[in-house]
């Protein structure tokens, strides 16, 4: 009779097993991440095609091709890229020391903004009282310390008082872009406008030494070389480690003496010092102005960069660009064939959406049940 119960709870189990479940992978070799990757934007291209086809009736080839078009059929356009690149890839190193230790800094458009603000009110204000050389020097170092003002103070409250970052950072991109629209109608020129315009365009006083002929190359080269500075502090220093050690564990982080929140105050510093130079490069290198809408919701783009890319900032330079590829050549595609731009968008949303589910396969597999467990 035992017998009998025991062989029922065993069909039991196995008719109540589900079809498959969910488990997480041990380790993943780099050729079979790229593989999923690949797949995964095959995939979207698929079916993005098809919507193409259904909704517009143009060739997908075709649409395809407008894409790459948006990016690399001539210098200028060129240029453009790297220069959104690169804007893009500073505003994302600047945020990923504070989320790879899991503090969610969703303020980098203020600290930016903040950063613009105090270089160009050094253009407006010192233009014509120091050499450019050193006008840019006192831009730089105010427009670090704006910025990593504006991270220090969510930071302290998160330390101190154990306050949401999330809301915190968020609230203080709002009082950012007040102040600088208040600052924008005291220097607004003409009167009346509603604008800046271009600051000191008769003495480009301010502005970075054009290279080679090309006005963003040195912005560019900067951004370059945070990119290998940030990659050398995150995984080669002190700093770093303990920056990976509190966003593992807080606790394990004070079990083996690390100061967690000399580490967050520390870290947020750095992340808004660099969300601080994103601003001065906007004024002093690319803009040359000031507005409430400079930093154009990079701030939270540089959020998907960051976690596309696990927090690497050598590849963060790949995610960068495929959004920037991307969001270009949606713009392209409207252009040339008269869509409407929402749909253009879309089809950029598809392919992200499938880049980003891959790294859920990337991280888990799917395990099915065993035939002989459906008797």
């Amino acid at each position: 009779m035992h017998s009998k119960d025991t062989n029922a709870k065993n069909i039991t189990t196995q008719i109540n097993e589900p079809l498959f479940h969910v488990t997480k992978r041990a380790q993943i070799s780099w050729q079979k991440s790229w593989a999923i990757r690949i797949i995964a934007i095959a995939s979207s291209l698929v079916i993005c095609a098809l919507i193409i086809v259904l909704i517009t009736g143009l060739n997908p080839l075709t649409v395809y091709s407008a894409i790459f078009d948006g990016s690399f059929s001539s210098e200028r356009k060129i240029w453009n890229l790297l220069r959104e690149l690169s804007m893009l890839l500073c505003v994302s190193l600047a945020v990923t020391p504070a989320f790879k230790m899991k503090f969610w800094n969703i303020g980098a458009e203020g600290q930016g903004l903040v950063g613009a603000l105090a270089s160009a009110a050094c253009m407006i204000y010192l233009g014509d009282k120091l050499p450019n050389s050193n006008l840019l020097l006192v831009m730089l170092l105010s427009s670090l310390a704006a910025g990593a003002l504006w991270g220090f103070i969510p930071a302290y409250f998160k330390a101190k008082f154990n306050t949401n970052e999330t809301l915190f950072t968020l609230m203080m991109n709002y009082i950012a872009i007040q102040l600088v629209a208040y600052f924008v109608l005291l220097w607004e020129n003409p009167k009346g406008s509603s604008i800046v315009g271009i600051i000191n365009s008769s003495t480009g006083a301010g502005y970075l030494p054009v290279i080679g002929g090309k006005q963003y190359l040195l912005p560019i080269l900067i951004v370059a070389l945070v990119t290998g500075v940030m990659y050398i502090y995150l995984r080669y220093t002190k700093q770093g480690y303990e920056i990976s050690v509190v966003g593992e564990s807080q606790n394990t982080a004070k079990y083996v003496g690390i100061n967690v929140k000399k580490v967050i105050i520390r870290t947020m510093i750095i992340s808004g010092a660099l969300c601080g130079l994103a601003g001065f490069l906007f004024v002093s290198g690319i803009d040359y102005t000031i507005n409430a809408n400079l930093i154009g919701g990079l701030g939270f783009t540089a959020i998907m960069v960051s976690w596309l890319a696990k927090f690497n900032p050598v590849y963060m330079i790949m995610s960068s660009f495929l959004i920037v590829f991307l969001d270009r050549g949606a713009s392209e595609i409207a252009t040339d064939f008269r869509l409407n731009e929402s749909i253009a968008d879309a089809l950029t949303g598809i392919i992200l959406f499938f880049i980003i589910g891959s790294e859920f396969f990337i991280q888990y597999q799917l395990k099915f049940r065993k035939r002989g467990n459906n008797k």
